[in-house]
């Protein structure tokens, strides 16, 4: 396995404050790697800057051996996909959801139709094709928003908190179904939390952000018995 993200020395402000520090982060290709923190932590923030959609104060970022800032905006944004708390769907069938990115990017009709039934069947929404995105349930509004994330074929998938907005046993269940997709297919994840044992159950490392900063990386065993400092134990004591 190769890195395929590299961090050093990262600042990032918002509002004139310091939002995140982070001395040094690597992300290895086909890994997923859970964020924990609690809220307002600096969780998203990473997230953002790695969409490009915020830039940093300074420090590097690097994807793939190259700078993310050098990086030709459109070529970089085809490179990732980001899930969101909420789907956004736009008000057309789960099909026409699913496919909506590839049809931007000019793919084949064929090939998109390959692809949307294999994400569809692999999100276990593929009866629900022909439905409007409005008579989803939340659960099957963030599967069919999954499988449009992953039918573009990323090569990094963000995703910040993706079923904080379902209910319980529905979260458990994508939780699940996440987590054995990413087993599987080894696609680069970063997957942002504030529930450490979700982080657990999806991340094969886990971060944790604690007052804008990163303070440890490792498995969740690791951290939960040597925790970095006071405030990685403080906020270890929720779980």
């Amino acid at each position: 396995m190769s890195e395929l993200i590299f961090i050093r020395d990262l600042l990032i402000q918002r509002n004139a404050r310091d939002a995140l520090k982070i001395n040094s982060l690597e992300i290895q290709r086909g890994e997923t790697l859970a964020i924990v923190g609690p809220n307002g932590a600096g969780k998203s923030t990473l997230l953002l800057a790695l969409a490009r959609l915020i830039k940093p104060a300074r420090g590097q970022m690097m994807f793939n051996g190259i700078p993310i800032s050098k990086m030709d905006d459109l070529e970089y944004r085809r490179k990732i996909s980001f899930v969101f708390q909420d789907p956004l769907l736009m008000d057309m069938t789960v099909a026409n959801n699913i496919a909506l990115g590839l049809k931007f990017r000019g793919t084949d009709k064929e090939e998109i139709h390959t692809r949307v039934n294999r994400w569809s069947k692999a999100m276990g929404v593929e009866s629900l094709l022909g439905r409007r995105a409005g008579q989803l349930s939340g659960g099957e509004a963030q599967r069919v928003s999954l499988a449009r994330a992953f039918v573009l074929d990323p090569e990094l998938l963000l995703m910040d908190e993706p079923f904080s907005a379902v209910d319980p046993p529905t979260r458990a269940q994508l939780l699940k179904d996440l987590s054995t997709l990413l087993s599987q297919d080894h696609r680069t994840t970063i997957f942002v939390t504030h529930n450490l044992k979700e982080a657990a159950q999806v991340g094969d490392r886990v971060a944790v952000i604690v007052n804008g900063e990163l303070k440890q990386v490792g498995t969740p065993k690791e951290i939960k018995e040597k925790p970095a400092d006071k405030s990685v134990k403080e906020f270890l004591k929720e779980f």
